[in-house]
C-alpha cells in the first residue's frame, strides 16, 4: 500500500451513507443556530448589526436570518447547494470584514479577531468543497445509477 493511500477502514467509514448527510448538517450547524438565535431575539440581532456598522440593523438582521436558515436548508437537503453555500459564503465574508477586522485592532483583541477571521475563511473553504462534491455527484453519478440510467434510456 503506497504511503499516501487511505487505509481501507477509513475508506469504509467515508462511504457510510449517513456520513455525507451528517457532514453537511455539521457544516451549517452554526448558521442554523445563529439564524434561530437572531429570530428569537430580533431586536438584539438588529442591535448587533448596527454595532458592526451595518445600517439599518433590522434589514441586515432579517437578511442574515433568511440566508442563515434558508441557505442552510438548501445545503442540508442537498438541493441548489451552489446557491445555499454561496449565500452562506458571502454572508460569512461580510462578517469577516465587519466583525473580525483584525487589522484595525491591537494586542489580545487583534489575536482573537485574526483567529476568528481565518476560522471563517476555513468555513468558506468548506462551503466551496461541499459545493464541488455536490456538483461532482450530479455530474458523475455512481456507477450503478449511471448504468440504470443508461438501461432506462435504451429501452
Amino acid at each position: 500500500m503506497p504511503a499516501a493511500a487511505t487505509p481501507n477502514w477509513i475508506s469504509v467509514i467515508l462511504r457510510w451513507p449517513l456520513l455525507w448527510h451528517a457532514a453537511r448538517l455539521a457544516l451549517v450547524s452554526a448558521y442554523i443556530l445563529g439564524g434561530l438565535t437572531k429570530l428569537l431575539d430580533f431586536a438584539g440581532a438588529a442591535a448587533e448589526q448596527e454595532h458592526f456598522g451595518l445600517y439599518p440593523g433590522w434589514l441586515w438582521a432579517a437578511t442574515a436570518i433568511a440566508v442563515e436558515l434558508g441557505a442552510s436548508l438548501l445545503v442540508v437537503v442537498n438541493r441548489l447547494v451552489w446557491l445555499g453555500a454561496g449565500g452562506l459564503g458571502v454572508l460569512t465574508f461580510v462578517a469577516m470584514l465587519t466583525a473580525n477586522a483584525f487589522w484595525t485592532l491591537g494586542g489580545h483583541e487583534r489575536f482573537m479577531a485574526t483567529n476568528a477571521f481565518f476560522e471563517h475563511l476555513g468555513l468558506i473553504a468548506g462551503l466551496v468543497i461541499v459545493t464541488i462534491l455536490s456538483e461532482e455527484a450530479v455530474v458523475r453519478p455512481k456507477p450503478a445509477a449511471a448504468s440504470q440510467a443508461i438501461q432506462g434510456v435504451s429501452r
